[in-house]
């Protein structure tokens, strides 16, 4: 939460250190799920504020015009890093409609319409928070509000704390687009399909690129990815259903080219399940297994339901993992700090 807070007094009994007095003092409760890191801010003031009568993607609008200072401060160096990820939480106006919470998502680079990892955390997190007013035994359903739609995440409750796994549904998930020539400029021409699951990426195998998503350095496998975002970007024009502010690419994800269903786990991201689904790789309600390449975590991912979604054939698709706390922090700012709101280190 944002508290305004005085920096006078001192002495070894001070509750927080030296800060400006017209700054915020913003409080955050830490989590990760499978490695991948949330921070939560469970309350900005201003949020709140500019909240009331206003869509979620208004909303995310309206915080990146006037609060995104508050993004770097907590995203970038030397509070944050590269990998940080950020989810406000929002309660009232736009997160009505029947919602517990809504949540606008927050990265280093700016801001995002839906991430699973961060909706399983926050699965959790709505549950020992008190944000759902009468959770039920043994598994409780938390409706979340994101910029991209309705989400539900399923929660283990035992009566007094939240447990895991933790899976959700999807919003409507569809293919935009299937086996694209792109050409990448110093890599040459590759294949991508193109899914939305509440944002778009590109698939590829890592491959295609003369690399493999298990033995590369993760240096490659980022710039690799991210020259691929740029040349999609580039050379094909994405569109939304619903809203165009939602019709842009998120980023391009590198597969083991393990595509087709599997026993065996796959370090595929779970969101590749309403691809292959589209390909006729996997059937409704087959479940495969992703490990992280990285933590070796495991996730599950399945295709649970067709829908319709604008013109589109699209699935509802069931994501599984595990959400931990690592604790709370509590940031301060001091006005004279140079580098006060962050700074982004590459």
């Amino acid at each position: 939460m944002a508290a305004q807070g005085g920096g006078d007094g001192g002495g070894a009994g001070r509750a927080l250190p030296p800060h400006s007095p017209s700054g915020a003092v913003l409080q955050t409760v830490e989590m990760h799920t499978g490695g991948e890191p949330l921070r939560i801010i469970p309350r900005l003031e201003a949020a709140e504020r500019a909240a009331a009568g206003l869509s979620l993607l208004s909303l995310r609008r309206e915080v990146a015009a006037t609060q995104d200072h508050v993004r770097r401060a907590l995203m970038h160096e030397p509070r944050g890093h590269a990998g940080m990820y950020g989810a406000v939480v929002v309660r009232g106006g736009a997160a009505a409609e029947g919602a517990h919470l809504a949540a606008v998502f927050l990265h280093c680079a700016g801001y995002s319409a839906m991430c699973g990892h961060a909706v399983m955390a926050l699965g959790r997190f709505a549950l020992d928070y008190g944000l759902v007013p009468a959770p039920t035994r043994p598994e409780t359903a938390v409706r979340l509000r994101c910029p991209c739609g309705p989400v539900t995440a399923f929660v283990p409750w035992d009566g007094h704390r939240s447990g895991n796994p933790v899976r959700f549904h999807s919003v409507p998930a569809f293919a935009a687009a299937t086996d694209l020539a792109i050409d990448v400029p110093g890599r040459g021409k590759v294949v991508v399909d193109i899914g939305y699951g509440g944002t778009f990426y590109a698939f590829l195998s890592a491959e295609q690129l003369g690399l493999d998503v298990c033995s590369s350095k993760t240096r490659d496998l980022v710039s690799a990815a991210s020259a691929v975002t740029e040349a999609v970007k580039k050379q094909f024009k994405l569109h939304h259903p619903e809203s165009e502010d939602l019709a842009f690419l998120y980023g391009t994800i590198l597969t083991d080219g393990k595509d087709a269903f599997s026993e065996e786990p796959t370090t595929n991201i779970c969101v590749f399940a309403d691809e292959q689904y589209h390909k006729g790789l996997i059937q409704l309600d087959q479940t495969r297994t992703f490990r992280s390449s990285t933590t070796g975590s495991l996730f599950t991912g399945k295709a649970v339901k067709e829908a319709k979604f604008g013109n589109y054939n699209a699935v509802i698709v069931e994501v599984s993992g595990e959400a931990f706390y690592t604790g709370t922090a509590t940031f301060t700012v001091e006005e004279e700090d140079p580098l006060k709101h962050g700074f982004f280190f590459k």
